[in-house]
């Protein structure tokens, strides 16, 4: 029986495998459409089976609810099995590898035999892969480089997919014998992009009592190790979960322990042999034989030590320590509650899956006060971009929907920022929207120079603009592209007519925090948004709000904190 995120998994290799024999792209593209939509449920598998409700959600017809509800049953379906059997078990490996693509994928199995990675570094070595047609030194070259990041990665899981599996282990963990309360710690509590391991902290009367009913969890395979009140386990899907009990007095000392960094952990322990104290992870010890500080709170203990308390988010060793001594941190950063309108979000005029009424309903539920509509410019023509002879059409259906909905509609466009730094549509266009998202979704590989100055230029237009998804990074997939962001962000603050986005999408998460903080430095605003492609998507505002707070963003940055006229007035491109 597999769970929700282990049937996206197979929906994702299913897809894979058929774009490696040549299937059509829009078949292929079904099931990663089927696949993100199961991520983003909020409702549990085995209720949508069991009720009939497959069907419900964006994506999923006959063909695939009978996949899904076999996959989520045995763990198996006749396809993928299949294709298992038909295909070598490292082609799907070659698929990560950013200079390869199915076509290419065929053609070096054709020529060379190549059946995995090891097989392809080996011909990449031999200098075989330059020879044959379509490649060449430079692409061989880019390939041993791809390789050599690959085999560098650790597994690791995007936030959303961490945070839904160790909700539902906190959930399984909180219903033990005696567990008094239980967090989240580790990466996921800083919000990282990525997780490796999955730390759990719990406050226990009976720590062995609790470790036995953790190790009743339908997934966990193996124990890797146990000793007193901690304990390493294995989940059959491959996670790996660390959780450690703690009696009441060294809660939350625990806790805070297993949350930061090690740098930020380094310079604590320094400020607390300052004061007279060994900071560890049972609590304060005085040095000169006094005994144990009593700390309730992780409040409590940065206050002994001299210092503000420190967000979760922020435990970073980014400066945070030095600020919170000085009472520079945030005063408050952003919060969900805080932000007001839903923006970057796409219908089906492009590569959305729902239609405008569908994401306006949407939002109206959510109790949202505006929400923009950003399809693709005309130049992404991979993503059914607007062209000028949709764009009436387009806007003749958001005027009509506005008069069955509440919330606030805003026409607007995600318009590619082309090779030379130009937008995807003519001015006298421009002008007439109300939001612009400006996006790089091309030309990836120009070199530092190039790409910086392409967006230079695009900072400079006299169109107000949002810069979108800066760096063009699709986590596990794609590396950033080359660019001398600060040189972006003069640009876009001299001109007084730029944002810049935090995007939420969970495969994206940027600008990264450090880019937001130099944001900040030049009093760029933010705008939170959803890039949104489902109504279920929407949800994927809370990823964009943990990553600004990791940026040190606060309410008052945040333009679509704003009231919907306000922040028409703040974007409006002619402004």
């Amino acid at each position: 029986m597999l769970d929700k995120l282990g049937v996206a998994r197979a929906l994702r290799e299913l897809g894979a495998l058929l774009q490696v024999q040549g299937e059509n792209p829009f078949k292929v593209r079904a099931y990663e459409a089927a696949a993100r939509s199961l991520e983003e449920s909020r409702e549990e598998l085995e209720a949508l089976v069991r009720e009939g409700r497959l069907r419900s959600l964006p994506g999923v017809g006959e063909a695939l609810e009978k996949k899904i509800g076999e996959l989520h049953a045995t763990g198996h379906t006749p396809l993928l099995d299949r294709l298992r059997s038909e295909l070598p078990p490292g082609v799907l490996e070659l698929m990560r590898v950013p200079e390869l693509g199915p076509r290419k994928i065929a053609r070096l199995r054709a020529e060379l035999g190549v059946d995995g990675l090891d097989a392809l570094e080996a011909a990449c070595v031999a200098g075989r892969v330059r020879e044959v047609p379509g490649f060449g030194e430079k692409t061989e070259r880019k390939i041993l480089e791809g390789l050599r990041r690959l085999r560098e990665r650790p597994r690791r899981m995007l936030l959303p997919q961490a945070m839904a599996l160790g909700e539902r282990l906190l959930e399984h963990l909180r219903a033990g014998p005696g567990c008094r309360r239980a967090d989240l710690a580790g990466s996921l509590r800083r919000r990282r992009e990525t997780v490796g391991d999955l730390d759990l902290v719990a406050e226990a009367d009976d720590p062995g009592a609790l470790l036995d009913h953790f190790l009743r969890w339908p997934a966990v395979a193996e124990v890797l190790g146990r000793g007193g009140s901690a304990l390493t386990a294995r989940l059959a899907s491959g996670e790996q979960v660390d959780l450690r009990a703690a009696p009441a007095g060294e809660y939350a000392t625990l806790l805070h322990h297993l949350t930061g960094s090690q740098a930020h952990h380094r310079k604590l322990r320094g400020l607390a042999r300052e004061r007279g104290f060994a900071l560890s992870e049972r609590g304060l010890e005085r040095l000169d034989g006094g005994g144990r500080l009593p700390v309730g709170s992780e409040e409590e203990l940065y206050a002994a030590l001299g210092l503000a308390f420190v967000p979760p988010e922020l435990r970073e060793d980014a400066g945070e320590v030095e600020a919170a001594r000085d009472r520079t941190l945030p005063r408050e950063l952003v919060r969900l509650e805080d932000v007001r309108g839903l923006v970057h979000c796409h219908t089906r005029f492009s590569d959305g899956r729902a239609t405008v009424e569908e994401m306006a309903r949407a939002a109206d539920a959510l109790g949202m006060e505006y929400l923009t509509i950003t399809d693709h410019s005309p130049s992404a023509h991979y993503a059914g971009g607007v062209g000028l002879d949709r764009l009436r059409a387009q806007w003749d259906e958001i005027a009509r929907v506005q008069e069955l909905v509440r919330v606030r509609l805003l026409r607007g466009t995600e318009s590619d920022i082309l090779e030379d730094g130009a937008l995807d549509y003519p001015d006298r266009i421009l002008e007439r929207l109300d939001v612009v998202v400006a996006s790089v979704h091309s030309r990836f590989l120009q070199d530092e120079d190039q790409m910086t100055r392409r967006l230079v230029r695009a900072m400079r237009l006299p169109f107000f603009k949002i810069w979108g998804h800066a760096l063009g990074r699709l986590l596990l997939e794609r590396e950033p592209f080359a660019c001398r962001v600060e040189e972006v962000l003069d640009a876009a603050a001299e001109s007084g007519k730029a944002a810049v986005e935090v995007n939420g999408d969970p495969r994206r998460l940027e600008m990264q925090p450090a880019h937001l903080r130099l944001a900040r430095a030049r009093g760029l605003p933010v705008v939170l948004s959803v890039d949104a492609h489902s109504t279920a998507a929407l949800g994927s505002l809370r990823w964009a709000v943990d990553t600004a707070r990791r940026g040190w963003v606060t309410r008052e940055a945040v333009l679509n904190a704003l009231p919907a006229t306000e922040f028409a007035r703040a974007v409006r491109p002619a402004g």
